[in-house]
């Protein structure tokens, strides 16, 4: 492995630190988008069931606690409780905006790996090819196999791993974007369901719908 490495040449431990980097946010978006994505439904019955009791303490300490956007929403819901519907749904609404920017991050960086890394390749290759021809001057007319191994070498070496990256990083990065896909389909039920359990909730207390 440590052979393989040191004939690719410095394009090798390039592209082994764009893999290394790719990984890493890769594994950081995966963790935090999969608590994310909690079972909205059981826990916005678990909010209605104490705001009907008209406990908005422990609702609102509930919504702190629960990771994920759906509970940040819910928690919009029960701060702005005493607010007309349309300013309600406005602040659901705001506190959705507010999580998609956080959901995204990183995600750029993978889409940029993918689309740099095969240029990084392609560098190598170049380079490989430079060396390759660089010995076969040096050695003319007695040229032979093993001084240009070495160029060729670090030529195909650096495209095969550029492709192995950009190809892994461009799959994870739609893995990545299905899952926060699925997840803002959850905050738009999630919304649409409070707000509309928010318009009884305030009839059955008396308080003005809008």
């Amino acid at each position: 492995m440590a052979n393989w490495m040191g004939n690719g040449g410095p394009v090798i431990w390039l592209l082994l630190g764009c893999g290394l980097f790719a990984a890493l946010v890769f594994l950081e978006r995966l963790f935090n988008l999969h608590r994310a994505q909690i079972a909205a439904d059981d826990f916005l019955k678990g909010v209605y069931n104490i705001l009907n009791r008209d406990n908005l303490v422990e609702a609102a300490a509930i919504c702190e606690e629960a990771p994920g956007p759906v509970a940040r929403l819910a928690l919009a819901a029960v701060l702005h409780h005493d607010d007309t519907l349309d300013n309600l749904g406005r602040a659901i609404e705001d506190a959705g905006l507010e999580e998609i920017p956080r959901m995204e991050r990183g995600l750029g960086w993978l889409a940029t790996l993918a689309r740099i890394t095969p240029l990084i390749g392609l560098l190598g290759t170049v380079l490989g090819l430079m060396d390759m021809m660089l010995a076969a001057r040096q050695n003319a007319p007695l040229v032979q196999a093993a001084d240009l191994a070495g160029g060729l070498w670090a030529a195909l070496s650096a495209t095969a791993l550029s492709l192995v990256i950009a190809i892994l990083a461009y799959a994870g990065y739609n893995l990545l974007v299905s899952r926060i896909e699925s997840i803002l389909l959850d905050m738009e039920r999630s919304a649409s369901a409070l707000t509309n359990f928010m318009r009884q909730w305030k009839q059955n207390r008396g308080a003005p719908p809008a």
